[in-house]
């Protein structure tokens, strides 16, 4: 399999695979992981590592994929904790009481694109699909945030609601994060028309020439993670601790789960999470009508 990225590692090729960031490697406190296409046992449209129980596929076999690239990835299944996205901005702080929920309990809540926790033992999911997962790690006060920013969400400045909720809850100093942003849809497939950019170039703040493109006959292409870049840096985080993937999901449809690439609506979750050993996972997978995973752990 042809793989190439400045940013990101393909670990695992031929069991499990997933991805890694070479810059959050590099934190000796955290791993992490995303997940790809590959390695799990859905079979039909969702082929094979699905991370979505709500596509249609067999529960059975979604339940295995989570098993099955938490133990390629070494994460604690049992620590899972899944959002309930639905394109907004909302914010949620969980511990370990909210363990399982969304994977092997019941969802309890409503309208969550970003997640956030300090306490250990705790993994966090979101789902994508061609979506920006935006990933958070407070070097300080050790506490980690992962958030699900399409369009809506980007607009909408969901990065900056995270750091001002791990600023409130956690004492987190925004110089203190080091952050990554994708993978997701680059700016070289996004295509929107006008009424979707217009959103973008009222961001008025933000040098939405860096961001948004004219086509010509109504069309724009927009680079989502350039404008979640932007915002992050007006958040406080500090350029030189983003990092933005190079891996743009529709451009590598057959190692990852891209809506415009695929019939069928694509998911991605991220999980991002600390172990009692002190590990913070993070975790991100993409999948084509189906759903991923992203890991952090805190060693």
């Amino acid at each position: 399999m042809k793989f190439f990225s400045k940013t990101m590692k393909l670990n695992n090729i031929d069991t499990v695979p997933y991805l890694t960031y070479n810059s959050l490697s590099e934190i000796n406190f955290i791993n992490h992981a995303f997940t790809t296409r590959l390695g799990g046992v859905s079979t039909g449209e969702f082929t094979s590592m699905n991370m979505a129980f709500n596509r249609g596929d067999n529960p059975d076999s979604v339940t295995e994929n989570y098993k099955r690239f938490c133990k390629s990835a070494g994460f604690d299944y049992e620590s899972l904790v899944a959002s309930a996205q639905d394109h907004h901005t909302v914010v949620r702080a969980v511990t370990s009481a909210e363990k399982g929920i969304g994977i092997c309990k019941p969802r309890d809540m409503e309208s969550v694109d970003a997640l956030i926790t300090n306490e250990k033992g705790v993994t966090l999911v979101t789902y994508y699909a061609d979506c920006t997962p935006l990933f958070f790690v407070d070097t300080k006060n050790k506490a980690i945030g992962l958030a699900h920013a399409g369009w809506r969400g980007t607009v909408g400045r969901i990065g900056e609601k995270v750091v001002e909720k791990m600023t409130e809850l956690y004492g987190t100093n925004p110089a203190d994060i080091k952050a990554a942003i994708g993978p997701a849809i680059s700016v070289c497939c996004y295509e929107v028309d006008y009424p979707c950019a217009e959103h973008f170039l009222n961001l008025a703040d933000l040098d939405s020439s860096k961001f948004v493109f004219e086509k010509g006959n109504g069309k724009y292409m927009v680079d989502l993670l350039e404008t979640n870049r932007q915002i992050l840096i007006a958040s406080g985080v500090k350029n030189e601790n983003i990092t933005v993937s190079d891996v743009c999901t529709n451009c590598n449809s057959d190692l990852l789960w891209s809506h415009r690439c695929n019939l069928f609506n694509n998911l991605f979750s991220a999980l991002f999470g600390q172990s009692a050993r002190k590990r913070v996972i993070f975790q991100v997978s993409c999948k084509s009508y189906s759903g991923g995973n992203y890991f952090v752990t805190h060693n």
